[in-house]
C-alpha cells in the first residue's frame, strides 16, 4: 500500500479519537497559534495543513477571516466540519488533498499552520515549497510538531517506537533539520518554544489501535533501551514517557507585507 493510502486509512479509522484526545485538544501552543494570528495586520485568511481533528483551526478561527482545514483523510474532515458546526465556527471550511500539491492559487493565504501532522508527510521539502507558493508575501507559517532529539542514540529509539505504534509515521525531524529545510525553502525561521508532552502509554497506543504484537514490541524496546535514552524520555514503570515538541515561526525572506 502506498504511503498516502496508509495515512488516509490509519487516520480515517481513528478520526473521532483525535477530537477528544487531550494531547491534541489541549496545550499552551494552541493559545500561541491564536496570538500569532491575532497580531497580523488584518484578520487573516488561514490554511491549516494536515488539520487532523481540527484543533489548530478551532484555535485561530475566532481571530481569522476564514480558515481552510486541509487533510488527506475525508473522515477527519467530516469530524472537523461537525465539530466546527457545534462550536458555531462558521468561518471554517474543509478541503481534502495532499500537502505536496496544494489545490490553491498563489498567494492565497496570510497564514499557514500545521500541528502534529508533518511527521506523516512523505516529502516535507515539497510541502514547504507549496506553502511558500500559497502564502502571501511576508505571510506567516507556524509549525508545531513532535521533534526528535539531536542525539542519534535517542533519535533512533524515538523513530522505532513511533513506527511500531503507527505505520503511517515517516519521521520526527530534529529542530536543526526543520530549520535547515525552512531555510532551503526560502523562509526565515525562529524556534519559538519547546516543551515536553506526556504520552500515557495505554491511551497513546489505543488511539492508533496499535496491534497487540506491536504494543509488546514497543514495551520491549522502551524497557531495554540504554539507560541514558530511558532517562531522556523519562520512561515510567507503565512505559509512559515524554517526547519533545517545538513551535517554529517562519516568514518569506523577501516581499512586502500582504
Amino acid at each position: 500500500m502506498q504511503q498516502q493510502a496508509v495515512v488516509a486509512q490509519q487516520f480515517g479509522n481513528t478520526a473521532s479519537a483525535y477530537l477528544t484526545s487531550s494531547v491534541h485538544a489541549q496545550g499552551a501552543d494552541l493559545g500561541m497559534l491564536r496570538e500569532m494570528a491575532a497580531v497580523l495586520p488584518k484578520w487573516p485568511v488561514v490554511l491549516d495543513l494536515g488539520c487532523g481533528a481540527g484543533h489548530a483551526s478551532f484555535a485561530v478561527a475566532p481571530v481569522a477571516e476564514s480558515v481552510t482545514a486541509f487533510d488527506l483523510s475525508p473522515e477527519m474532515l467530516a469530524v472537523v466540519a461537525g465539530a466546527a458546526r457545534e462550536r458555531g465556527l462558521e468561518n471554517i471550511s474543509t478541503q481534502q488533498g495532499n500537502v505536496a500539491s496544494l489545490p490553491f492559487a498563489d498567494a492565497s493565504f496570510c497564514m499557514v499552520v500545521t500541528r502534529f501532522s508533518a511527521h506523516h508527510w512523505l516529502d516535507v521539502p515539497a510541502a514547504l515549497r507549496e506553502v511558500k507558493r500559497v502564502l502571501k508575501p511576508k505571510g506567516v507559517l507556524a509549525i508545531i510538531d513532535i521533534t526528535a532529539p539531536e542525539a542519534p542514540l535517542h533519535d533512533t529509539t524515538l523513530q522505532a517506537v513511533e513506527l511500531l505504534r503507527d505505520g503511517s509515521h515517516v519521521r520526527d525531524y530534529r529542530p536543526s533539520e526543520w530549520q535547515q529545510m525552512l531555510s532551503n525553502a526560502g523562509f526565515q525561521s525562529e524556534r519559538v518554544s519547546d516543551w515536553k508532552l506526556q504520552m500515557q502509554f495505554d491511551d497513546w497506543t489505543a488511539r492508533m489501535r496499535t496491534p497487540a504484537e506491536r504494543v509488546t514490541a514497543i514495551r520491549s524496546l522502551l524497557r531495554t533501551a540504554p539507560e541514558e535514552t530511558r532517562h531522556y524520555f523519562a520512561v515510567q514503570a507503565d512505559d509512559s514517557f515524554t517526547i519533545d515538541s517545538t513551535l517554529f515561526r517562519a516568514q518569506h525572506e523577501f516581499g512586502n507585507i500582504y
